[in-house]
Parts: structure tokens; C-alpha cells; sequence
């Protein structure tokens, strides 16, 4: 076994390809993961595994596979690249006892991870992810063999999706898409949809290449500028990516604009309250815009914050009625379909509301800014040594006057340390959020104000005063 030991995050367990992640510290993580479930969930009930388009993720998937075969524990293993998202409704609609996906998701090329999904079909809970880290270390009792079954898990997902959303009125809008694979594992599925329903469609980036070559495989710029060269090229009416495991997504507008998750959080959440009136609860992570509180204030929904990560968002959407939950990297999840976020789910949905709208992606946006408020979000990452991040984070914690100019109101320490700033009357509400990575030198700047200018202002004093000099 390496010398760097496995330990598991939000959902799962994350590595270097040959440094920490090998074969011998999968079985580690995999030995850990099927202790919780025979005792926990109970062996019979059997696991899920599916793996995406990184460098030996087949190989790791049946190193876990084997694992569970040798256990006593029957397993489902995807016959081909699954998306996240697939596996994690296999999970629930087969009944399995959880799910085991090999991905690093965004990461770039030389990592590769083990994600676990809960048996409802969705990121194991904070409480679950420590019991199975608790089993670290622990040896797998023999229970076996059992059986190791091939399995489409694309299939059935691709015709529950296909069925959320309103294919026939998209087809009837005949607007033409680009999609963006991210050479990931949603390769193939959303023009799969496009072409079987008659909608003129272009994908990009859908051929294997496990080095993501000059790119890592984020739905955000400056990943996504092929993206937006694709729109204005094909002159489609919107462009959609997803991330490597295809549980994110991020869009181009008709002009090869960037639409951040936030701004299709809150296109989403519009027209579930005002088209499809569903009930339920609104969840947002701390790092998200304001325009959702001020969306769903409208409509006399709750919101409920919460950490980052969509652990949390799942949890909720275990113990309260929610309707729509996310965050501002692209996971967005819908309560009705499953607690999991899902990309290729809300690339249709866009699709949808634009058809049944008879908007384009750009005035779907500027009609949220002329309802609501102009709204300007941003996001700066700081790698920088440690002693550097650390004093930032103690000095933020210390308290802060200003930034940027906009006197400080006031903070809040739910995920990193959040400032509050003086702004106009009726505008969006300025904050800039400063989070340390538990992990590694990483140090982010999340920012939201009412214009571009105060935005890119916002995000300059966070990045001097990260690095030193206060704001």
C-alpha cells in the first residue's frame, strides 16, 4: 500500500494516478465501502459499480468488483462507461444496497477517485461517509463468490430522463444544441436523445481521450471555450457541457456567452415554481447567488443554506420535501427525479423551459437580472503555499472594515468566512466568501455584486488581501 493513506471526502476517495491511488489503496477503499454494506445495508441486496473515460478506471471498477464478488457481495458492474448520474438511479431503482462509481469527476487527468452512493440513490451522508471510514483498515471477511453480472445501467436512466422532460416540445421548438462531452463519460447520451427525437444537434469532444488534452473536465471557463467557438460556428441556439462523470453542467448562450451555474440554478428554479408549480423546499450552498432567496421569497418558498458540498443537499432532500437544491460548481439536483445531481437532466431542462419559454438561453438570463436584480457572480482560485492561506484565513476570521471599497456589515462562518458589503438600495446584495481546501494550497475567492465592475474590483481586493494586504 502507498505510504499516503486513503481517506474519503464528501463523497468518496480521491488520488494521484501511481502515487496514492494503485490498486492495492482501491482495495483499501473498496474493503472499507463493503464492510458499511454488509453490515449496514446487508450483503444480499448487492452494489452497483460503474467507472467513466480516465486512464484504467475498467480496471479499477473491477478491482472493486472482485472485492465484492470475493465478499459474499453480488455485483452489478457497468458494461460500458456510465455517467454518475446512472449509476446513482440504478442504485435506487434496482434496489441495490449502494453504488460504487470510479471517477475523479473534474479533476485533471492524473487523478481518479472512488465515488459511493447511498442506497436511495444519491451521495452517501455526512454521518454514512464516516462510518465508512471507520472501517479503514479493517480486512474484508470471506463471504463468496458471488456472482459479478454485466449491465446496462445507460439504458433505463437515458428513458427516465428522456421522460422528465418534455422531448416532444423541444423537437417541436427546432432549435439546434451544441453539446459538450468533455471527452467524459456523458459521451453519446444527450445527442443520443437529440437524434432519436429529431433535434438537430452537434457534439464535441466525445472521442476517448483520457489526458482531457488541454482542458481538465470542469463545465466552466476557460475549459468551455471550445464550447463557445462550437455555438457561434453551428449557430445554435444554446451549448451544454458536462463535466467528466457528467453529474455537473455549465452552458453557452446563442452569443457563445458563459452561463454560470448560478444563473441556470435560478432558470430552473423560475420555472419549476411558475410553470410546474411543484411543491417543496429550496437548498442552497453557501457559495450560491442571492437571486434564488429572492426568487423563492416570491413565491413564499423556504430556502434552507448549507455547506458546500452536495452531501448536504442530498440530506435535506432525505428529511424535508425539496423541491430543487445546488451549488454554484454545476451540481444541481431536482428533488422529484432523484437526490443526486445530474447534469445530462438539466441540459434537457434547459432545453425544455427555452422550447416552452420561446426564449433563447441569453434573454432566459437577462430576464432573470430585469426581474430580480442584476446579479454578478465570480470565483478566483489562489494556489499558494500554506503559511500564505493560512494567515488569510486568520486574518479574515480577525474581521475585516472593507472591501473594495463597500464597507462591511457583516460575516458569517457556516463554510469559510462569508463578508457581507454596503451596496446600493435594490440591488443584489455584495459578499465575497473566503474558503480554505481542507487538502491541498488552495485557497477560493467566491464573490457576488450588482455589476461587473464592483464584481471584478470585489474579486481583486479578496486576491490582495489573500495574499497579504487587506482590500
Amino acid at each position: 500500500m502507498s505510504s499516503k493513506p486513503v481517506k474519503f471526502g464528501t463523497d468518496g476517495w480521491r488520488g494521484i494516478l501511481a502515487d496514492d491511488f494503485t490498486d492495492a489503496n482501491v482495495r483499501v477503499a473498496a474493503a472499507a465501502i463493503l464492510n458499511y454494506v454488509r453490515e449496514h445495508e446487508g450483503a444480499k441486496r448487492g452494489i452497483c459499480i460503474g467507472y467513466d473515460t480516465r486512464f484504467m478506471s475498467q480496471r479499477f471498477a473491477e478491482i472493486v468488483a472482485e472485492s465484492a464478488a470475493a465478499a459474499g457481495v453480488p455485483v452489478r458492474l457497468a458494461d460500458g462507461i456510465t455517467p454518475t448520474p446512472a449509476l446513482s438511479y440504478a442504485v435506487k431503482h434496482l434496489g441495490a444496497a449502494g453504488g460504487v462509481m470510479i471517477t475523479s469527476s473534474h479533476n485533471p487527468a492524473e487523478w481518479n477517485g472512488v465515488k459511493f452512493k447511498a442506497s436511495y440513490g444519491g451521495s452517501g451522508s455526512p454521518a454514512i461517509m464516516a462510518a465508512i471510514e471507520s472501517y479503514l483498515g479493517k480486512p474484508l471477511p470471506a463471504g463468496g463468490p458471488a456472482a459479478i453480472t454485466a449491465t446496462d445501467f445507460v439504458t433505463p436512466y437515458v428513458a427516465a430522463i428522456s421522460a422528465f422532460a418534455d422531448m416532444k416540445l423541444i423537437a417541436g421548438a427546432k432549435q439546434k444544441y451544441v453539446v459538450d462531452c468533455m471527452y467524459g463519460a456523458g459521451r453519446g447520451v444527450l445527442s443520443g436523445i437529440f437524434t432519436r427525437f429529431g433535434i438537430d444537434c452537434v457534439q464535441i469532444r466525445s472521442e476517448l481521450n483520457p489526458l482531457f488534452p488541454g482542458i481538465q473536465p470542469e463545465p466552466i471557463p476557460p475549459h468551455i471555450q471550445a464550447l463557445q467557438d462550437a455555438v457561434l460556428e453551428h449557430r445554435a441556439a444554446a451549448g451544454f457541457a458536462t463535466d467528466g462523470d457528467a453529474d455537473r453542467i455549465g452552458a453557452v448562450d446563442e452569443h457563445g456567452q458563459f452561463v454560470d451555474a448560478n444563473k441556470i440554478y435560478c432558470i430552473l428554479l423560475q420555472w419549476l415554481l411558475e410553470r410546474k408549480k411543484w411543491p417543496g423546499d429550496i437548498a442552497r450552498a453557501f457559495n450560491t447567488t442571492k437571486m434564488i432567496d429572492r426568487i423563492a421569497a416570491r413565491y413564499g418558498r423556504k430556502v434552507y443554506e448549507h455547506g458546500i458540498g452536495f452531501k448536504h443537499v442530498c440530506e435535506l432532500m432525505l428529511e424535508k420535501e425539496i423541491l430543487i437544491g445546488g451549488e454554484e460548481s454545476g451540481s444541481i439536483g431536482i428533488g422529484r427525479h432523484l437526490p443526486e445531481r445530474d447534469g445530462l437532466l438539466n441540459a434537457l431542462l434547459l432545453a425544455n423551459i427555452m422550447a416552452e419559454e420561446g426564449k433563447t438561453l441569453g434573454s432566459l438570463v437577462e430576464g432573470l437580472q430585469a426581474e430580480y436584480g442584476e446579479h454578478f457572480y465570480g470565483r478566483v482560485d489562489l494556489h499558494i503555499p500554506e503559511p500564505v492561506k493560512q494567515s488569510a484565513i486568520r486574518r479574515a476570521q480577525a474581521g475585516v472594515e472593507q472591501f473594495a471599497g463597500m464597507r462591511v456589515l457583516r460575516s458569517e462562518t457556516l463554510d469559510g468566512i462569508k463578508f457581507y458589503l454596503d451596496h446600493p438600495q435594490g440591488s443584489a446584495e455584495s459578499w465575497i466568501l473566503f474558503r480554505a481546501s481542507g487538502t491541498e494550497p488552495l485557497l477560493r475567492v467566491y464573490a457576488e455584486s450588482y455589476s461587473t465592475a464592483s464584481l471584478h474590483a470585489l474579486l481583486e481586493a479578496g486576491r490582495t488581501f489573500a495574499m497579504g494586504d487587506a482590500g
